[in-house]
């Protein structure tokens, strides 16, 4: 099995890991038997250049098939935050909400005077007197990478904003989230310009993924009950929480038909219930300021 290797979504060949493949499921919540069956059914198929992509459709489908739609969900957030896009936005309000379970207060679209210029902040979060800038950097493509021309750009914007004459728009430092990865030039900046990144796995252990593990908030586009359209709808009325659809006459409300409400609160309580918070799981800058 060692000399079979996969492509990830970056473009780069590793071997295959079944261990990785047991890791995620295990996060998801999918009982041994489940996991037992989905390893047995990928180690079978599994191909030399095969991709990443392929065999988390596999095992999605298999979880599917196995009929445990929620822990279906869980599985699939990585994909459920790119169906967020195209424009970004609801990454951003999204991630405030990830702040926020977290005990940050955070609000979107704020616009803040610096010394030199006005900027428009993608997130504004404030924590025991700490205030933080972050710019929201929203990839499509997972082989998208953030690079050090973000990291300059957002480093200049908040040392603009740490400067500003005007208290209400100042901010103690800035943080540069994105759904996808960092490029090691971007990193290597950002570890000697003090500026935060956070990545879907950086830190590793303490990205993105494990923000939304530990503070359990899921993005709606993890139901598998809901179509896209019925998703789409939703987050066009600023609900990206599957937790926010918890009540079959909000759902009705958007188009979401009646004989289908029951399946699709069934999941959303499922997923979003599943668990106490991890706060352990949670990056140390997130639980510290």
């Amino acid at each position: 099995m060692a000399s079979v290797y996969v492509m990830k979504a970056d473009g780069e060949r590793e071997p295959y890991d079944e261990s990785k493949l047991n890791s995620s499921l295990q996060r998801a919540g999918a009982p041994q038997s489940a996991r037992d069956t989905i390893l047995q059914h990928v180690n079978a198929e599994i191909r030399d250049g095969m991709t990443t992509e392929d065999i988390y459709r596999h095992a999605f489908a298999l979880l599917r098939e196995i009929n445990v739609p929620a822990v279906a969900a869980r599985y699939s957030v990585k994909r459920a935050i790119f169906a967020l896009g195209p424009s970004g936005f609801p990454f951003e309000q999204f991630f405030a909400e990830v702040l926020k379970s977290h005990g940050w207060s955070a609000r979107t679209g704020v616009s803040l005077q610096g010394r030199c210029a006005p900027h428009e902040v993608d997130v504004l979060a404030e924590k025991k007197g700490k205030r933080v800038g972050i710019e929201a950097k929203f990839h499509n493509d997972p082989s998208g990478k953030t690079d050090i021309k973000d990291a300059l750009y957002v480093h200049a914007r908040y040392e603009d904003l740490a400067k500003a004459p005007d208290g209400a728009s100042r901010v103690d430092e800035g943080w540069l989230v994105t759904n996808t990865r960092f490029t090691r030039n971007a990193i290597r900046y950002a570890q000697c310009s003090n500026l935060t990144l956070v990545g879907w796995d950086y830190p590793r252990g303490r990205g993105l993924l494990s923000m939304i593990e530990g503070g359990r908030v899921h993005p709606l586009t993890c139901l598998t009950t809901l179509s896209d359209s019925e998703k789409r709808r939703l987050m066009d009325n600023k609900i990206v929480l599957c937790k926010d659809v918890r009540t079959g006459h909000l759902l009705e409300e958007f188009g979401v038909k009646p004989e289908k409400v029951s399946r699709v609160l069934e999941e959303a309580r499922y997923l979003c219930e599943a668990g106490e918070p991890v706060q352990n799981a949670v990056a140390p800058h997130v639980l510290a300021a």
